[in-house]
């Protein structure tokens, strides 16, 4: 055993790439590959753990008393401090490296998943063909807002497809998110869904679901952990990426959840669901994504699919606030302008609840709180057992949503 002062006693970063939990669809992967992921996740901690805290003393101590002692004035907003930071070296090293990793991931994820992506298409369509459960319509039109963006710099997003039965983006996304999570989200990055399922059964205890829908939930990620949480209900996946919906049946199946179907389609017409649908409409991480006007047009559908006693829950990351500090706001603000996520700062900004009021939810009905990623012991032993943010170890979002 290690003795405390040296550098593995003490040793705080993402475990080894080779604990992920591997399914019957999950890409192989050689040590060269591994390593290299391993590598990015590393960098991707260092970064937040060690680089940033000087990023933010550089705009304590420099950035922003330099504005004021020129302008006479201190910052006003979160674009005047983003244009400030941008003539500082450390926060240009910072971004350029984080920019790096996020390029490299997908790189190095297309990589393995293309050398390999016929023997996946058929590993997927083993467990998938003929399965009334995956419902593709290839008629169907991508909006603007998802074909022209490589989002979070993913060639082809998520909808791109090479071959017929290609399944290469679903794999790429889901083995890759170790890069971005550092195993924050657990063996099989379903953290999210692990913890609104921990959030719903504390908070609304005398709620059963028999009807599900989550818009957007690509390959499964958050889905998964809800059907298993109501096995009598019935789980619908709806995405416009045909590569995750293949990928994401298939993997459910391999991992054993069965109440799950995957649909093809836009969130802002789900006219194939009669109103009064579903109990319970969820997202996770998906509004950002979305253009002002589809975000509205999302919000809507919920409000009519959803039946008396049923709750809409979108899970994100917090909304910009005067209470939240300038220099938080650039870091998270980061995204709009170097990651491919153009609607992340409109997003962010908006009044959530008037879009929900609009969107036909009364304020009375309004849900917000807090969830946090349940930890993997696998991979993290000894984090702590509450719902603290263990420092390196537990991801947290915001949740807004209704129950009428």
């Amino acid at each position: 055993m290690a003795s405390s002062n040296t550098p593995s006693a003490s040793y705080e970063g993402p475990p080894d790439y080779r604990v992920i939990g591997r399914h019957g669809v999950f890409p192989t992967m050689g040590h060269d590959e591994i390593e290299r992921v391993n590598f990015l996740a590393q960098m991707n901690r260092h970064l937040s753990t060690r680089i940033v805290p000087g990023v933010k003393d550089a705009f304590d101590r420099e950035v922003a008393p330099a504005f004021e002692k020129k302008t006479g004035a201190a910052l006003a907003d979160r674009h005047e401090a983003r244009k400030a930071m941008l003539g500082h070296p450390a926060f240009r090293f910072w971004s350029a490296i984080r920019r790096m990793t996020m390029e490299q991931r997908q790189q190095a994820g297309r990589w393995t998943t293309i050398r390999q992506r016929e023997e996946l298409a058929e590993r997927a369509a083993a467990l998938t063909e003929g399965d009334d459960r995956l419902e593709l319509d290839p008629t169907l039109a991508m909006p603007r807002y998802v074909s022209a963006v490589d989002h979070h710099c993913m060639p082809g997003s998520y909808h791109q497809e090479a071959f017929v039965g290609d399944v290469t983006n679903g794999a790429n996304y889901d083995h890759g998110n170790f890069v971005t999570t550092a195993g924050l989200l657990g063996k099989y990055a379903d953290g999210g869904g692990h913890a609104v399922v921990k959030w719903v059964k504390r908070n609304l205890p005398d709620f059963t679901p028999h009807k599900i829908l989550e818009i957007g939930g690509t390959v499964g990620h958050s889905s998964l952990p809800i059907a298993q949480a109501w096995p009598d209900a019935e789980m619908t996946i709806v995405d416009l990426g045909a590569p995750m919906l293949r990928y994401g049946l298939a993997r459910a199946k391999s991992l054993g959840v069965d109440n799950v179907r995957f649909v093809q389609a836009s969130g802002e017409d789900l006219s194939r669901f009669p109103d009064q649908s579903f109990d319970w409409i969820q997202t996770t991480m998906f509004l950002h994504e979305l253009s002002t006007t589809s975000l509205a047009n999302i919000l809507r559908e919920t409000r009519r699919l959803l039946k008396p006693g049923g709750i809409v829950l979108h899970v994100e990351q917090p909304q910009y606030a005067p209470t939240m500090p300038l220099f938080e706001q650039v870091m998270r603000d980061w995204d709009a302008f170097y990651n491919n996520e153009p609607f992340w700062s409109r997003m962010h900004e908006l009044d959530l609840d008037g879009a929900m009021v609009e969107a036909g939810f009364t304020r009375e009905q309004l849900i917000h709180g807090g969830v946090t990623a349940v930890v993997d012991k696998d991979l993290f032993p000894d984090a702590a057992d509450d719902d603290t943010e263990d420092y390196g170890r537990k991801a947290a979002w915001h949740v807004i949503g209704a129950r009428v």
